[in-house]
């Protein structure tokens, strides 16, 4: 029998007979599929080098940069309760922006470097506040085979205060704090679990080929033991994940072997358990840290060979993969889709609801809470009128998203999303949601993160001259933030939603077609050409066309959603640069531009009319975006020109009625058979004094009018056929401001379906008083001139 005092020094030779055969074997089995990933991947990432493909989405909020290594987020002296003494001691407990929890003997200790008592990596774990919640959830990993309730009441761990909190990992040791006050608990709860978020999640964000090699070897390694979709167990960098892995098959083994040999008080076997599985954990990482690292470096040369021969064959290798997915697509694709239509199409809508409720509460609890803190700076320098705390104040707002007790109740949100696993459990199978959940909450702060810079770039007290006008600055600058705050929110919760749809309903139809096709996939490596076996695999393809399967499939829910502007998502149809300006003197924004409205879609200047109006004019129209745009392919800030004084604009204008009227002359022989091109006039817009970007004013339109008048009249009768055209230049010049009017008084706020509506009515009042003054011009021209009534020009019904 195994006194329950003996756990640790007994795990040695435990693992010894059974720890080192089942690891070894583990990383044996895993090898062969870490290596054909890691050539795949290789393959991957040299290709979208050559490519030099973009995967990044556009986003308007400027991405914060990474934060000084080693800046320190969470320090103070608490009770910690030391498992070797088995007594409660006060520690100074520091935690760094690597998001690992470091306990030193003292401050001092701490302050002169010395190294701390424990460290602790928190992947995988769970944050409690509750004695009771503790003592179930660490029940449910100790299966007592003795099944004994001696000591129900007995606590596992005695607390000297009246606050707990409980860091509970599966394989490690647990780690008990304890405080005097409530608000204590809070604060240290809420930092110990953005640790746990971010050493589960930080490694899988990486993009590197070798970390997408690893996981994709993970899940083909599970898939061979018949485990499909995403695991709960990977958490962590790669060391730990196989090393989860390992465990995962050796702790029933463990438990047959210990468990009911083991004698004692239920609470000393229980202790004695957990430092079973913590000492074998620790020697399962050590071994898999060593396998790994040699297989690494193998895959790593070998990668080397294949670098010459995948530069100079890749497109072989590509027409090579296409020809064999078209091969596999022939067989899968009918029964995927079929699969797709019975199973999974008819929940995706409902699933997707489910998702957006909480998800975007989430996001919309982070915008109020950036919105409640600058009016708070605002507030408090409307009353002290003081800069210098001003700045104080600003740069607090920086630290905002590390502020972990205000950012808890944003996160709170989420985690009604437990719920909703309830109703996956028996249709898709989903044990567990903390993926979404979690990765959905790092997101969250990661978009505070981008707002607070977005605002400190565009908002300097140091470069405020007139403190009379810094409230007014302020609330400007808060406005633009959140109306790129409102896209940037809308393209990342659709990212989540897409992969969380895939998610759920992947593993239905990998299961439902498995037996089918995985056997008879080995049969179609014949189409692959020998050169390439290494790094065109069958089973990837075919994950691939099941994969984008089910995508086409979320992405039309996901648009349907975004088209019905449901929790305030935004369609994909803003195809403009969206980087974001640095400064307050860059405020200057394409008018319609989806910087300055996100919710619509520029407007085109339209004249529409009969049947004739194909046979119109080929008009050179020189507009702001089309400058804009080819700036930002040369290079260029596009808003420089914000910076161009309205004395310039009129100048800017008459050029461009010079290039079209010119445009008249010589065009005249595609008049009767060219298409009608058309472009919009769109200016720039300020948060200072938007009104004072209009160029096109009814002045400027009777300059113009009148120009071409003379021109018309020194000009023979088939270019007086043809001035049709420059009422049209007009109207599309003025409609432009026009539109730019309409669009600049929007841009205080965020749109709503009124304040579109009421800018559509507005600009079409316009229109048609233009319309009204173009006709009546027109009419009075024609009397002079004779112009023939099929040419004339056509007006909006």
């Amino acid at each position: 029998m195994i006194c329950a005092a003996s756990g640790p020094w007994y795990t040695q030779e435990v693992f010894s007979w059974n720890g080192l055969g089942k690891t070894e074997a583990t990383i044996k089995n895993f090898s062969p599929h870490y290596r054909r990933q890691h050539a795949v991947a290789f393959c991957r990432h040299v290709q979208e080098e050559l490519e030099q493909h973009r995967h990044s989405q556009s986003r308007f909020l400027k991405t914060r940069p990474p934060g000084e290594a080693g800046t320190v987020l969470y320090e103070a002296e608490l009770l910690h309760f030391a498992e070797d003494l088995k007594k409660w001691k006060d520690r100074y407990v520091v935690i760094k922006n690597d998001y690992t929890v470091d306990c030193f003997e003292t401050k001092e200790a701490y302050q002169k470097g010395a190294s701390p008592k424990y460290h602790i990596l928190p992947a995988g774990g769970k944050v409690l506040t509750s004695e009771e919640d503790y003592n179930l959830l660490s029940d449910k990993h100790f299966p007592d085979p003795l099944g004994s309730s001696e000591e129900a009441a007995a606590a596992f761990v005695p607390l000297p205060k009246e606050f707990p909190v409980y860091l509970w990992q599966p394989f490690s040791r647990h780690s008990y704090y304890c405080f005097p006050e409530p608000g204590a608990q809070r604060r240290f709860s809420a930092v110990l679990g953005d640790c746990v978020r971010h050493s589960n999640h930080d490694f899988l964000k990486q993009t590197t080929y070798e970390v997408e090699a690893f996981l994709e070897a993970i899940q083909f390694f599970r898939q061979e033991k018949g485990h499909y979709g995403t695991w709960e167990m990977t958490t962590g960098n790669e060391k730990e994940i196989l090393s989860n892995l390992v465990m995962e098959e050796l702790l029933p083994n463990l438990q047959t072997m210990i468990l009911p040999k083991m004698k004692g008080k239920r609470n000393d076997r229980k202790r004695a358990w957990f430092g079973i599985v913590e000492e074998t954990y620790g020697l399962v990482q050590q071994q898999v840290e060593e396998g790994l690292n040699t297989l690494k470096k193998e895959c790593r040369e070998f990668a080397k060979t294949l670098e010459g021969t995948i530069r100079s064959d890749m497109d072989q290798i590509l027409n090579s993969k296409n020809f064999l997915a078209g091969k596999i697509k022939a067989s899968v694709s009918e029964p995927a889709q079929k699969c797709c239509t019975e199973n999974i199409q008819p929940f995706l809508t409902s699933i997707l609801e489910e998702l957006m409720g909480p998800i975007s509460s989430g996001f919309m609890e982070v915008r109020s809470l950036f919105d409640k803190e600058v009016n708070e700076i605002i507030q408090d320098f409307q009353k002290t009128n003081d800069m210098t705390r001003l700045k104080e104040n600003v740069d607090q707002l920086m630290t905002l998203p590390f502020n972990s007790v205000k950012m808890e109740p944003c996160y709170l949100k989420v985690n009604l999303l437990q719920e909703f696993l309830q109703d996956l459990k028996t249709r898709f199978k989903v044990y567990h949601i903390d993926f979404v959940i979690q990765r959905t909450q790092n997101f969250m702060q990661e978009l505070m993160e981008n707002a607070v810079y977005t605002f400190e770039q565009l908002f300097s007290p140091s470069r405020q001259a007139d403190s009379a006008k810094v409230a007014t600055t302020i609330e400007k600058v808060k406005l633009r933030v959140l109306k790129q705050y409102d896209y940037d929110s809308s393209t990342i919760r659709k990212k989540i939603f897409q992969e969380a749809l895939v998610q759920i309903t992947l593993p239905t139809m990998q299961k439902t077609l498995a037996s089918t096709f995985k056997p008879e996939l080995q049969r179609y490596e014949q189409y692959i050409f020998a050169d390439y076996t290494s790094v065109i695999q069958v089973e990837n393809v075919y994950e691939e066309i099941l994969y984008q399967t089910l995508l086409e499939e979320a992405l039309k829910v996901i648009e349907e959603a975004a088209v019905l502007r449901k929790h305030n998502l935004f369609e994909d149809s803003l195809k403009v640069p969206c980087e974001s300006v640095s400064s307050l003197t860059e405020l200057r924004t394409p008018v319609g531009s989806a910087q300055g409205t996100p919710t619509k879609v520029p407007t085109a200047a339209r004249a529409e009319g009969s049947d004739t109006e194909s046979h119109g004019d080929k008009i050179l129209v020189v507009t702001g975006k089309i400058a804009w745009e080819k700036d930002a392919d040369e290079g260029k800030s596009p808003d420089k020109e914000a910076d161009t004084s309205v004395s310039a604009a009129g100048d800017q204008a008459s050029r461009r009625e010079a290039v079209a009227v010119t445009d008249i002359g010589d065009k005249q022989d595609s008049f009767l058979a060219g298409h009608h091109e058309q472009g919009v006039v769109e200016g720039k817009s300020t948060l200072e004094n938007e009104s004072e970007c209009v160029v096109s004013t009814e002045g400027e339109l009777k300059t113009q009018q009148k120009a071409v008048e003379e021109k018309v009249a020194s000009e023979t009768d088939t270019a007086v056929i043809n001035f049709g055209a420059s009422p049209q230049i007009e109207f599309k010049v003025t409609e432009g401001a026009a539109e730019e009017e309409v669009t600049s008084e929007s841009q205080t706020g965020v749109l709503t379906d009124t304040e579109i509506l009421g800018s559509a009515e507005k600009k079409s009042k316009v229109e048609n008083e233009i319309m009204e003054k173009l006709s009546e011009s027109e009419n009075e021209m024609r009397c002079v001139v004779g112009v023939p009534s099929s040419c004339r020009f056509p007006t909006n019904p």
